[in-house]
């Protein structure tokens, strides 16, 4: 599971280090990293990327939505291995799509990480510490 959240650079090739209890869990395999939701980018194991990619297969492309859905995910995908540093390239393209520069906050987000501008992550930062929002969200746990 992937977890906690690290501050990391790029170096000029536009490699970012991946911290090193993530790099276990992308075993051999590689990765591939996406767009995300919220001018961040995801970063997925092959195997999750792949149930996900099923389900968007599934979608009929009669559906505007599923269109928009498969090219959002689809043409932002790239495959990324881990070098042995423990670096992953992350095309120019998405480097400019999240707003990244020089810095990175890896966040993990349970079965994928994400990887945020640090000005970004911290605008979502004070949203995230807020109490009352808080306590509605877990209400949704139902604990």
């Amino acid at each position: 599971m992937f977890l906690g959240q690290y501050q990391h650079s790029f170096d000029n090739k536009g490699r970012l280090t991946i911290p090193s209890r993530f790099r276990e869990l992308l075993a051999a395999d590689g990765a591939y990293v996406t767009q995300g939701f919220d001018r961040n980018l995801m970063v997925l194991t092959v195997s999750r990327f792949e149930r996900i990619s099923g389900k968007v297969e599934q979608m009929s492309m009669t559906e505007p939505n599923a269109r928009m859905l498969k090219r959002m995910i689809f043409s932002s995908a790239n495959m990324v291995e881990v070098d042995k540093a423990g670096r992953i390239l992350i095309p120019e393209f998405l480097r400019q799509y999240a707003g990244l520069q020089t810095l990175a906050v890896v966040v993990g987000a349970g079965d994928y990480f994400e990887i945020w501008a640090p000005e970004t992550w911290t605008e979502l930062l004070s949203k995230l510490q807020d109490a009352d929002t808080n306590g509605q969200r877990f209400a949704l746990l139902e604990l």
